[in-house]
């Protein structure tokens, strides 16, 4: 066993000491070259040959390309990429019947890769096993003269004697060395080498929530870097699921505004292990929706964030323009859309209707069936055409994953060494899966804080070291074994994590590792998960209970209303509104009725949200198709004695026709809508049929209503004339939630639109009426003059006084909003912000609390 110090004092002697250096992963290796990196600097030295330390993997790679393009050249097989043999395994799986071919695939390679690391023989097993020995029968005949990474160490020393190999090879912090490895290790003058064992001061820490461990690990890991610590290591289990997680917090805690729009962002003291799918990343995911909208629809949602990204061409300098298009698009265009539709779409941003046009001649090149490569350059040329990557200047951590991009699409192109010719989809799935299973982190400076994976901590050394979430279920963790080998084959093999107890033996040595790598180490554990109790993994049993001082780092919220910069002014009114037209209509006094706040910003301050088009027809759509079936049925039948006469199925059909070409409706939208307005009209028109005599004397007729000075545009849905001649006022409702007369009740009355109507007609009123359109439960409600004029409308105990208070009230609305009254002062408090959507302008919450609303309603 070689000693670290006298390993370090031989990589010094540079060259001469032909000395190499493997690792069992990346980051071991780079850790390793760091800390000689700093032995050399403790010596004085200011500058030395870079040492030779790589990964074990590397290492046979590099041995394979020397024996390439060496004299023996010419009988070394090709090696497959990662890529080429995923795609192989899916082409061999591809008529298995298995519901996920890539899960499924990898777990093939993994299995392949298990055999001939341990040395696993065929043979035994049940359905599962069988059909892996004929998959991996067929896939070693597809790739006769070809090699992968499972099968590359067996071929090596076949070729060795031909190579330069240095003469000493370092074998560092191997663990656990499968048979495969010892052997190919074997082949060269090796000697091993381990970190050396730190006397540490242990003690375990647990914690109310998961939450609060995090959030104390980053407090810790902060503290301890103000201490001076350079080396400072923070193990989270399963951290690839929470990587975003712990992200946010450790950057919270460094830099408490990091996370605001706008703050100066520095660089942080730590450096997570684990990188994030290269898809995911903003420049590849826009590259990718590009090269997708060439070919077919899209998303609008994904579109939306085409049109603003700044990875187009002009995305600078169109940056206004563009915006402003999206919100424009928003309303206009629908669920789903073409590149040719986008860009009939497009105005005032020429720039962008130039690059998109670009891009659709480029896509009309005729292609059908072509190799990889030929659609990596195709997808390369519709990108250009774009203006891809922008025009600004791309950050550092952009700059890379434009380059990791490119190697996306290069091995893309070297597909075509095992593919055969492909669609244009079938060659976009196959990059957005290249992309989707790279894991990418663009490079940075070391950082003293490293945020580790379990597995990935093994062999590392720290100043300090937190190992979390050490529970009795998380801690050992449960066994692995392939689905496609016999559990009992990879026990005997003795491959890690096959069983329980492989599992539990291969975490205790971890743990034990744990416990010599750092002068401070910290295992915590939460006490509490979800609704569940948890309690200390077994295997950090004997580590005694301590107590744990972390410093309060407060959270930039705190900061603020730390320093009292306050000022308080009550600005609940605004300018007078001048007398006359108002956009808005009669929803105007709605909202002020609500809250004066809503009506003051959506119709003098022209407040919108942005919309999102519906994959259908919305609610409000479905309201106006309704209100379109009912005027053109009446426009039909105009009284009630040809609703008693006439065959209704053609007028229904008719009017439902109308109805939805109106809308617009195409396809199954519009089958499926014709049928529901047919049904809706069917059954209400029963109901209408037990009334007395009545004549549709007015359908969706558009009015102009003064109220204080205010000149509101309105529509009637429908009005009746009565054999006395009265008139009955009637407002179509379809909605799904209460619906009562109980609405116009005032001050504020809810819903003051059909009061108003009531209270300002010219015409003799003997009834106003909701008319409850909705399926199962028809009906009409409202009040009336006297009994009897219409079914369900409760006489009124005083008509006359009735539609004068209803004035007053409107009167009362209509004199706030043009006074400019602007107050936060919902209705019903939080209940009625439900479905407003102006809370991020109004601050609602700062006044009202959603926990003391949810308290008075019991929940």
């Amino acid at each position: 066993m070689l000693p670290k110090p006298e390993l370090f004092s031989r990589l010094a002697e540079g060259h001469a000491a032909d000395l190499t250096v493997v690792t069992p992963n990346r980051r071991l290796a780079q850790a390793l070259t760091g800390e000689f990196d700093a032995f050399q600097l403790g010596n004085g030295r200011a500058v030395w040959e870079a040492p030779d330390i790589l990964p074990l993997g590397a290492f046979i790679e590099r041995l394979w390309e020397e024996a390439l393009y060496g004299d023996a050249g010419g009988d070394v097989p090709l090696l497959l990429s990662a890529a080429q043999e995923q795609h192989l395994w899916e082409e061999l799986l591809a008529d298995s019947g298995l519901l996920s071919i890539p899960s499924a695939a990898a777990q093939c390679r993994d299995a392949w890769r298990l055999r001939h690391a341990w040395r696993i023989p065929a043979g035994g097993g049940g359905e599962d096993a069988a059909a892996f020995l004929a998959w991996s029968a067929q896939y070693e005949a597809r790739t006769r003269g070809e090699i992968d990474a499972a099968r590359l160490p067996d071929f090596l020393p076949g070729v060795l004697d031909a190579l330069r190999k240095p003469k000493h090879l370092v074998a560092y912090a191997f663990d656990i060395v499968p048979p495969q490895t010892q052997a190919f290790l074997e082949r060269f003058p090796l000697v091993h080498c381990k970190p050396e064992p730190v006397m540490a001061r242990a003690h375990k820490q647990p914690f109310r929530s998961a939450r609060e461990e995090l959030e104390t690990a980053a407090a810790w890991a902060r503290a301890r870097l103000e201490e001076g610590h350079t080396r400072i290591g923070v193990v989270v289990p399963d951290l690839a699921r929470g990587r975003k997680e712990v992200v946010r917090v450790f950057s919270r805690v460094m830099q408490p505004d990091y996370l605001l729009p706008g703050a100066t962002k520095h660089s942080m003291p730590f450096n997570v292990s684990l990188g994030e799918p290269l898809a995911d990343y903003p420049l590849v995911e826009a590259a990718l929706a590009l090269i997708e909208l060439s070919f077919r629809e899209l998303e609008f949602p994904r579109v939306s964030r085409l049109v603003r990204s700044p990875f187009l061409g002009g995305a600078e300098s169109e940056m206004t323009q563009r915006a402003r298009l999206d919100a424009r698009l928003r309303r206009t265009l629908s669920a789903t859309v073409s590149l040719p539709k986008l860009i009939a779409s497009v105005e005032h941003a020429p720039r962008l209707r130039s690059l998109l046009e670009r891009m659709f001649l480029e896509s009309r090149k005729p292609l059908s069936k072509e190799s990889p490569g030929v659609w990596a350059r195709h997808f390369s040329a519709l990108l250009e055409a774009s203006g891809f990557p922008g025009e600004r200047s791309l950050d550092t951590a952009e700059f890379q994953t434009r380059a990791k991009w490119h190697e996306a699409l290069g091995e893309l192109a070297r597909l075509e060494r095992v593919a055969k010719p492909q669609s244009i989809g079938e060659a976009w799935h196959a990059l957005r899966h290249l992309c989707r299973d790279t894991l990418f982190q663009p490079e940075s400076a070391d950082a003293p804080i490293q945020i580790l994976g379990v597995l990935e901590s093994a062999g590392l050394r720290f100043d300090c070291l937190w190992v979390s979430g050490l529970t009795d279920e998380a801690w050992p963790m449960e066994a692995r074994p392939n689905p496609f080998i016999p559990v009992a084959l990879q026990k005997k093999a003795g491959v890690p994590q096959a069983s329980a107890e492989a599992s539990a033996a291969l975490d205790r040595r971890l743990t034990g590792e744990w416990l010599h790598a750092a002068a401070e180490v910290v295992l915590s554990y939460p006490v509490a998960e979800a609704d569940r109790t948890r309690c200390p993994s077994p295997l950090i049993a004997h580590i005694r209970e301590g107590s744990l001082a972390v410093p309060s780092y407060p959270r930039y919220r705190d900061l603020i209303f730390a320093r009292k910069n306050m000022l308080e002014a009550e600005d609940g009114r605004g300018p007078a509104a001048a007398p006359g037209p108002v956009r808005g209509g009669t929803r105007v006094l709605a909202d002020q009725a609500a809250c004066p706040f809503r009506a003051f910003a959506r119709w003098r301050l022209g407040a919108e949200p942005l919309e999102t088009p519906p994959s259908g027809p919305d609610a409000r759509e479905r309201g106006k198709l309704l209100h379109a079936l009912m005027k053109e049925i009446w426009a039909q039948l105009k009284d009630s004695a040809a609703l008693r006469t006439q065959n209704l199925v053609p007028v229904i059909q008719r009017a439902a026709d109308a109805a939805v070409k109106q809308a617009g409706l195409e396809g199954r939208f519009a089958e499926l809508e014709r049928a529901r307005l047919a049904q809706l009209a069917d059954e209400w028109l029963d109901l209408e049929k037990g009334r007395d005599d009545f004549e549709a004397i007015a359908l969706e007729q558009s009015r102009t209503i003064r109220v204080a000075g205010l000149e509101l545009a309105s529509r009637i849905d429908r009005m009746d004339r009565l054999p006395d001649g009265g008139h009955v006022l009637i407002d179509y409702k379809t909605g799904a939630g209460s619906l009562t007369p109980k609405q116009w009740e005032g001050p504020r009355p809810d819903d003051p639109q059909l009061p108003l109507y009531a209270a300002t007609a010219s015409e003799e009123l003997a009834g106003v009426a909701f008319a409850k359109l909705r399926p199962g439960d028809m009906r009409f409600m409202g009040f009336a003059k006297h009994k009897g004029i219409v079914p369900g409308l409760k006489p009124a105990l005083d008509w006359p006084s009735l539609l004068a208070a209803w004035r007053r009230d409107a009167d009362a609305l209509g004199a706030a909003f043009a006074g400019g009254e602007a107050a936060i002062d919902p209705k019903h408090d939080l209940k009625t912000c439900e479905r407003c959507d102006l809370q991020t302008l109004c601050r609602v919450y700062e006044k009202f609390s959603a926990l003391a609303a949810l308290d008075e309603d019991g929940a």
